[in-house]
């Protein structure tokens, strides 16, 4: 099954702990949504979405993954599929302008006023840069403003999985 990242999954050791079978194909486009950091997280910070706007200009650039079949329930567990996030169908593009139809998950709970932690940012940035998006994308989401966990054990964790 193809799986279109646009956040934290981006990262494939990240990813990979939760689907092993992920291999990346590349970076891709989902045309007519804008990436927002409002998602409710389920420990009070703000995740990814692909925010469909039907604005022609607007675009979300993500990595295309190949995952098991076998594997999409333990990805619906991991992105709390039913429990802020549900998933669709969409088609992306390639930098080659070849389509795919992938799966990727979209946010049903949502508060433009949360911010991401400093953690969940990094595994986005991570994951731009090893999927090669452009520099103006990734330099975007590095301005992106992150708050430090009050966990600082969580926050260790998450981070632990780059050592």
């Amino acid at each position: 099954m193809k799986y279109f990242a646009y956040g934290s999954n981006m990262s494939l050791p990240r990813l990979r702990a939760r689907t092993p079978s992920a291999v990346r194909i590349g970076a891709c486009r989902l045309e007519k949504h804008a990436l927002r950091f409002h998602k409710a997280g389920q420990d009070g910070s703000g995740k990814c979405d692909a925010l469909q706007t039907g604005d022609p200009d607007d675009f979300v650039v993500g990595a295309l993954f190949e995952i098991a079949d076998a594997e999409k329930a333990a990805l619906d567990r991991a992105e709390g599929r039913g429990f802020g996030y549900l998933d669709k169908w969409v088609c992306v593009t390639d930098l080659q302008g070849q389509h795919f139809d992938a799966l990727t998950y979209y946010a049903t709970r949502i508060d433009a006023a949360l911010k991401p932690y400093s953690w969940y940012l990094y595994h986005v940035v991570y994951g731009a840069e090893e999927t090669g998006l452009p520099l103006t994308y990734r330099a975007a989401l590095e301005g992106v403003e992150a708050i430090e966990d009050p966990d600082s054990d969580r926050d260790a964790r998450e981070r632990a999985i780059y050592l």
